[in-house]
């Protein structure tokens, strides 16, 4: 994927605070010129970002991204691991429970956990990415997947109780962390690459107008536990998280999820076998919306390289820097804002 040269400028019509209003025409955004330079530090030097997050990079800058399979069944929160990571993807797996893909770049945890099992569509997301695949358990096409090769991975069902530990104060299959250590272990032990030059997200400025909200509520189902709200603290220029109705904190530190985009995509889900799972369409594109700073715009979204980026009228629509969380869902009509 080429890298990202361009921003937008222009106007965006956006909805009212319900999903359901009335659809408008939309201005076209405007390209700009974006410097190509990265932003000097206090002593003149340009600072190296991390390409996951558009911020200062801590450590090294071309470490591989590594993609975890972090359970999100009642049964599993709190997690351990979420807060440090950059990207995170929510998806509906069975039923109406989700989980996550969280895509590590920029830190690491001590452990990431409860890992749970993969399936096709969050391994298609995860090389977008070219991440190491983390996970504890597969599907059937997951399973055919990852065996055919082209994607690296660590499978919990060939290392439980080596490199994947089973907690005592849950119960399987919500009990299976990993240490970053043993993801390094396992990698040298494969002969998996953990340095690569990380493709970077976009990050720039976007002029085009926006609608206050600083509340979402998305709802997978009418159960409380599949419910998700996102707030904006404007002191901490950040998202906080709530599933169910409690915070989305760390199960060890209990440090809370904080992120600066919350980018919605509508997908079209269907059945795809009789113990329900799915297949998602993550190819053909759709509408969504992009929340940042306290406001949402309405955007498109696009599969680039594995990729969903938002866009407008076909400019791509730049992120915030910092941490973005990416909520898949079958329609937006599951989303309310205010």
């Amino acid at each position: 994927m080429k890298r990202w040269l361009i921003a937008i400028s222009g106007t965006c019509l956006l909805f009212s605070g319900c999903t359901k209003a009335e659809k408008k025409e939309r201005q076209p955004a405007t390209a700009i010129e974006t410097p190509q330079k990265e932003p000097e530090n206090e002593t003149g030097q340009q600072q190296v970002l991390s390409p996951l997050t558009g911020l200062p990079a801590k450590q090294d800058a071309n470490h591989r991204v590594v993609g975890v399979m972090i359970n999100n069944h009642p049964a599993a929160r709190p997690q351990s691991g979420l807060q440090k990571a950059d990207v995170v993807y929510e998806v509906l797996a069975e039923g109406d429970i989700t989980r996550f893909l969280a895509l590590y770049q920029s830190e690491f945890p001590e452990k990431v956990g409860p890992v749970r099992s993969a399936r096709d569509y969050y391994i298609e997301l995860s090389k977008g990415f070219d991440a190491l695949y983390i996970c504890h358990g597969w599907s059937p096409e997951a399973k055919s997947m990852l065996e055919a090769g082209g994607t690296d991975y660590l499978n919990g069902l060939f290392y439980d109780g080596t490199l994947f530990k089973r907690a005592s104060f849950r119960k399987a299959p919500h009990n299976s962390y990993i240490t970053f250590a043993n993801i390094e272990k396992g990698a040298k032990e494969k002969g998996y690459s953990l340095e690569e030059t990380v493709e970077a997200l976009p990050f720039f400025k976007n002029e085009a107008q926006s609608e206050p909200a600083e509340q979402v509520d998305i709802s997978y189902s009418k159960r409380s536990y599949a419910h998700v709200q996102y707030q904006y603290i404007s002191d901490k220029k950040g998202y906080i998280r709530y599933s169910g109705g409690e915070q989305t904190i760390d199960y060890d530190t209990h440090d809370p999820i904080l992120v600066q985009n919350v980018f919605i995509v509508a997908a079209v889900h269907t059945i795809a076998d009789e113990y329900g799972r799915r297949d998602i369409d993550l190819t053909s594109g759709g509408d969504g919306y992009l929340f940042q700073n306290g406001t949402v715009k309405r955007v498109e979204w696009k599969n680039v390289n594995g990729r969903l980026l938002p866009y407008d009228h076909g400019v791509p629509v730049g992120f915030t820097p910092g941490k973005t969380w990416i909520n898949v869902v079958p329609s937006l009509d599951m989303v309310q804002y205010r």
